[in-house]
């Protein structure tokens, strides 16, 4: 069974950024598709960022408009981690992130970490 483990998280300012960490226990060029999804405080959950792999046509990478332009995901094979750079964060970025990977048709989910953002 994989294991993910999220940290970074933290109390930040607007306009700040933070970098969460998203270590795996297994090979994360494996997966299907490796994702970062947030949940604020009485909000549904949202997919903030993804690598999905779509077979011969590559792989692809998607943001949420409400993060594209300040949020950035990116992958480190040799460490087996994948990473959320997030700039300029808002109030609106409060959350508990957590990362997800699927392989197969199964999706495991990390604890998760939180991240408040003040003004």
């Amino acid at each position: 069974q994989e294991q993910l483990v999220e940290s970074g998280g933290g109390l930040v300012k607007t306009g700040g950024s933070l970098r969460l960490s998203c270590v795996v226990s297994r090979d994360i060029f494996s997966a299907n598709a490796m994702t970062w999804y947030r949940q604020g405080p009485g909000k549904w959950r949202e997919l903030v960022a993804s690598y999905t792999y779509g077979g011969v046509s590559g792989e692809f990478i998607t943001y949420a408009p409400s993060v594209k332009g300040r949020f950035s995901i990116s992958r480190d094979g040799a460490k087996n981690t994948m990473f959320l750079q997030m700039n300029d964060l808002q109030p609106e970025d409060t959350a508990v992130y957590y990362c997800s990977g699927r392989w197969g048709s199964r999706d495991v989910r990390g604890q998760g970490t939180q991240v408040t953002v003040f003004s």
